[in-house]
């Protein structure tokens, strides 16, 4: 099977079934909580997939845009998309400040530095009084889209984000695929290559997380508009840990695995529990019903499992698979 041909196809049905999933009984908000998780997960795969660049502090990216969006379009009123373009600029912003930083160190000590920078503004979101604290910035509206399409419909929300989620995914894809793209990759496999090239890998890296950290803010700017409200748990040191998990799940270095990490992980903490309780009603086994209490320990034994047997994600070793049956085709291919 030829992975190139078959990649466009898949893309083609997983667009269709999420094009018709709020007339097949899905819920609107739950696939767009979803979608905003995949588009975060993409940006972070962006970084550390592509240029090899691992961050312990992407909440700081989606929890501040989120608070950033929520508050110019509850207090200022401004209209949803100047919400959703503050999201994005202030992820930017933020990212630039946090990559000037990062990027003059190597390893673990860069890794460090993001998660200090990220605890910092959790801290400030918890103090500032513009976030509202430990109970968050709640009822953000979500107004009407150019002061013309209204928001306050689920399914119109619902296939706005489609739209601006498909969007940013195809410019995940032509970043990528560019010359700069290019050198991203071989930054990754060989920064000093890359240098003797003639590369200034420093600014290649610095704009490639800035990149990132806009379009994770702009994750994060439309789970807000979305769900009304942004919170500590946003911008919280968990939250970039999900998102490592998602990609180092789902496949790193693939533009699918961050798709398919995002639903595994969502859906083990919002379905877990129903999960739990079906299987108990199967077996008879009672145990089964704290399943929903437990939702740390199941996902953290998913990982391991993912670890052992898929070392590189599902859907890297399902792409490897179709490579090895598919007659050419480079173990290199990233889709």
């Amino acid at each position: 099977m030829n992975v190139q041909k078959f990649a466009p196809i898949g893309y083609g049905l997983l667009l269709l079934g999420l094009i018709v999933a709020p007339f097949v009984g899905a819920y609107p908000v739950f696939v767009m909580k979803l979608l905003c998780f995949a588009l975060f997960a993409s940006a972070f795969n962006l970084l550390l997939g592509y240029t090899g660049l691992l961050s312990f502090g992407h909440a700081a990216f989606l929890g501040g845009s989120a608070y950033i969006t929520g508050h110019v379009v509850k207090v200022w009123g401004a209209t949803p998309e100047l919400g959703l373009l503050a999201g994005l600029l202030s992820g930017a912003l933020l990212g630039l400040v946090m990559g000037w930083f990062t990027i003059r160190r190597q390893g673990i000590y860069a890794t460090m530095i993001t998660l200090a920078l990220a605890q910092m503004l959790f801290f400030a979101a918890l103090q500032l009084p513009f976030t509202g604290g430990e109970d968050g910035l709640q009822g953000v509206p979500r107004g009407k889209l150019f002061g013309l399409i209204d928001l306050s419909s689920d399914i119109t929300m619902y296939y706005v984000t489609l739209i601006i989620v498909v969007a940013a995914f195809l410019l995940i894809v032509r970043t990528i695929h560019s010359p700069f793209g290019q050198v991203l990759k071989g930054i990754k496999e060989n920064e000093p290559r890359a240098i003797s090239l003639g590369y200034d890998t420093n600014r290649f890296k610095l704009l490639a997380f800035v990149l990132s950290a806009a379009i994770a803010g702009l994750a994060g700017a439309l789970k807000t508009e979305v769900l009304g409200f942004a919170t500590l748990s946003d911008v919280h040191w968990s939250a970039s840990g999900n998102v490592v998990l998602m990609t180092l799940v789902g496949g790193m270095g693939t533009l699918s695995g961050p798709l398919a990490g995002a639903a595994i992980v969502v859906l083990l903490e919002n379905k877990i529990g129903e999960l739990g309780h079906f299987l108990a009603r199967l077996t008879s086994v009672e145990w089964f019903t704290t399943l929903g209490e437990s939702v740390t320990i199941v996902t953290g034994l998913i990982f391991v499992v993912c670890v052992l047997a898929f070392r590189r994600g599902v859907m890297g070793e399902l792409i490897a698979w179709l490579q090895r049956r598919g007659a050419g085709q480079s173990p290199g291919a990233d889709r």
